[in-house]
């Protein structure tokens, strides 16, 4: 499954794809993301979240990307924030400690707390299945290889939120 890249870049086969120009605000990944994970249709609990910017006529969803270089791993204290041989940036709870960095460290705030499951709540590719792209309706979230294309059009997609977001225009 993994390609051996050295360079400290995801090394899974697949990477999760957005399209908000597909979104059309359903919010089913958020329902079958909570209920895939705590058993309950409660989107507040999603390691999704489907932002509106109805200025803009848009809808957003956000999980974790599986960052490159993922600043809620480097300063978690006790380590429980990893990369997978697969490349997946997992979340270890048996040495969470709650203290929250994490959240703090998600530039896009892709990290969330759960107060019904008493941790912190991150996605994690559903084991490579992710629910999201599974049944979302309209293609807007895509688990496929990343083909330079794919990849090019990622970091457009960053850079567009990056300037939905304010960062970097001071």
């Amino acid at each position: 499954m993994a390609s051996g890249k050295p360079d400290g870049q995801t090394v899974m086969n697949k990477v999760l794809l957005l399209s908000p120009e597909k979104c059309i605000g359903c919010r089913t990944c958020e329902i079958v993301c909570s209920f895939s994970k705590i058993r309950a249709f409660n989107p507040r609990i999603s390691r999704v979240s489907v932002f509106s910017f109805e200025e803009m006529a848009i809808s957003v969803p956000m999980m974790c990307m599986q960052c490159e270089e993922p600043y809620c791993m480097k300063v978690c204290p006790t380590s429980a924030i990893t990369r997978t041989e697969e490349g997946v940036v997992a979340f270890d709870e048996k040495k969470c400690i709650g203290c929250k960095l994490c959240i703090s460290a998600c530039p896009l705030g892709n990290i969330s707390f759960s107060h019904v499951e008493g941790k912190i709540a991150k996605c994690d590719l559903c084991g490579g299945e992710p629910k999201c792209a599974e049944f979302c309706p309209s293609g807007a979230i895509e688990f496929k290889e990343p083909v330079p294309s794919a990849i090019e059009r990622k970091k457009a997609i960053a850079e567009k939120f990056k300037e939905l977001f304010g960062e970097g225009n001071e």
